[in-house]
């Protein structure tokens, strides 16, 4: 009897030798994987935002379409005020279509793009470390870079898609002072903001074990970059305005200048924040943070024993952030609340929109449409309150939850309850930050109490909204997302719609349409207590759906 063995020569290796020392080995398949994630919600972003600045640069060839007006707004922002929310004042130089656009929206367009390049980031990256989904694909042959390297790659594609568009859309408008040149800077000032926001996030992914976290630093970061530039423009201090890197973005000045050289310092800005994030990233495991944890009390408050308390505890963070950003947001509208009738006197389309809300003057008119975009903010808040408890169940986590003594109503209820009061409290913020600062900057102070009840009087809206998001999660589940569209729908019909003369019956699809416009409108009753009704309705329908269908088991 003889047996035999494997001969030594017949053994493989496990993994390839080529891709064994490769920290970026998969990160083309990865890259391909993300853009088939993300089918929908890229393209979504990019023509939002293209459309959103091809519809403004539209609706100024026909605001200002005669010389006198475009001088007439551009006299309108040269104050403290109207720098702060626009840009530098270099741009007023030129009264062209493309300096006034320029002024009015690289700032605020460079925050969304912001936006989307952070979230793009943290959805790849952290989100995927969160989720257990990492750990899973790392062990394949995936480099411990890939992840992070496809991650910026496709923000980077977006952010490009975004600038081509920008720069072909705009010239193709044929607007006088808007030219090939000028668009190309212009978009081009777009997609080096939104790089450098993505190395920053590629950067507080490192720090911080949740996905919400990492944005919520990130999202700081773009706060602090929109605040300095304009604390730099408002004050004439160009220094605080070459610390931000939206303040870098503008002075690109497209349509002025057409300055390439500063969007080469957002460019080494977002190649450091990114060497930075892969440097950081083989100093922690996978699934970990570099900020460890810390431990918690032995014993629980008593507030954490109940599904409200843990609700509040985990929106404690979003809830924070809101309140404080809607404060500043208000107070930002509030200080050009003085300088609104100079500002937008004399300027047909705008008046026009302005008597069609009604109000006894140009402020209280202004003051109508400005609550119309705060409340649609605090709708986001809304929004995301309210689909939490989509995002534990899908995590695993409201499995364990349920299985005790706890009511399936009682869970989603404390989360729905979070929604609805912080949304009311976000709301507050804002108001008190638009009445103290408007006060301040008409000389008024009965304006605190009056913007404060005006901000309040859209509570209601913002409750139906919570309500469409309950009945979404708890009877469609996997359609959860068309819950963003009642806020961006009211922002389109209640805000846009007045200047473009949208049809009246377009604002009775929206709950915010419904409510009475203070303080230019008289306060009416009515419509809030049925508002409340209908959220009411919604809330428990949805309640009802999340009690009979199964669960999404891990």
């Amino acid at each position: 009897m003889s047996s035999t063995t494997a001969a030594p020569e017949t053994l493989r290796p496990a993994a390839p030798p080529a891709a064994a020392g490769n920290a970026l080995a998969g990160t083309r398949t990865l890259i391909r994987f993300a853009l088939r994630r993300d089918r929908i919600r890229l393209p979504a972003w990019v023509l939002a935002l293209a459309l959103a600045t091809l519809s403004t640069a539209n609706s100024l060839g026909t605001l200002y379409a005669d010389p006198e007006d475009r001088a007439k707004a551009v006299a309108g922002v040269d104050t403290p005020a109207g720098l702060a929310m626009s840009g530098p004042r270099h741009y007023l130089v030129d009264d062209g279509l493309g300096s006034i656009l320029s002024h009015q929206m690289l700032g605020f367009m460079a925050v969304l793009v912001g936006l989307m390049s952070v979230l793009t980031v943290t959805r790849h990256t952290r989100a995927e470390e969160e989720t257990g989904r990492a750990e899973l694909v790392r062990s394949a042959v995936v480099g411990r870079h890939a992840h992070l390297a496809a991650a910026l790659s496709v923000a980077a594609l977006a952010n490009i898609v975004l600038a081509l568009l920008l720069a072909l859309g705009l010239t193709g408008l044929g607007l006088e002072g808007v030219d090939a040149r000028g668009s190309l800077v212009y978009g081009s000032a777009h997609a080096a903001a939104g790089l450098v926001f993505a190395a920053v996030a590629a950067v507080t992914v490192q720090v911080t074990a949740h996905t919400r976290g990492a944005s919520g630093l990130a999202l700081a970061v773009i706060g602090g970059a929109y605040v300095l530039r304009a604390a730099g423009d408002s004050g004439g201090s160009d220094a605080l305005s070459w610390l931000s890197p939206v303040g870098w973005a503008q002075r690109s000045y497209p349509y002025v200048d057409d300055r390439w050289w500063p969007l080469a310092l957002c460019l080494v800005c977002a190649a450091a924040c990114a060497a930075a994030g892969f440097a950081l990233s083989v100093r922690r495991d996978v699934g970990a943070a570099l900020r460890p944890g810390t431990p918690g009390r032995a014993r629980a408050s008593a507030a954490l024993t109940g599904p409200v308390g843990l609700a509040l505890r985990l929106h404690r963070g979003t809830l924070a952030g809101f309140c404080a950003g809607m404060f500043l947001m208000g107070a930002m509208y509030g200080s050009i609340l003085g300088d609104a009738e100079d500002m937008l006197g004399g300027l047909d389309e705008i008046e026009e929109a302005l008597e069609r809300i009604g109000g006894s003057g140009v402020v209280e008119s202004f003051a109508s449409m400005v609550m119309v975009v705060l409340a649609v903010v605090a709708a986001v808040h809304v929004v995301m309150a309210a689909l939490r408890p989509r995002a534990e169940e899908s995590a695993g986590r409201a499995e364990p939850l349920l299985a005790t003594a706890l009511s399936r109503s009682r869970w989603a209820g404390g989360h729905l309850a979070v929604a609805l009061v912080g949304g009311t409290a976000v709301l507050a913020s804002a108001g008190l930050g638009f009445g103290l600062a408007g006060a301040a900057s008409t000389g008024d102070p009965g304006l605190v109490p009056e913007l404060l009840g005006a901000a309040l009087a859209y509570a209601p809206a913002l409750w139906v909204t919570a309500g469409v998001a309950a009945v979404l999660y708890g009877w469609f589940p996997r359609a959860v997302r068309a819950a963003w569209i009642v806020p961006v729908y009211a922002f389109v019909v209640g805000y846009l719609g007045e200047i473009l003369r949208f049809p009246a019956w377009t604002q009775n699809l929206s709950p915010f349409g419904h409510v009475p416009r203070l303080p230019a409108d008289d306060l009416s009753w009515t419509p809030l207590a049925l508002l409340t009704c209908v959220a009411a309705g919604l809330v428990g329908l949805g309640l009802a759906g999340f009690r009979r269908r199964d669960l999404d088991l891990k």
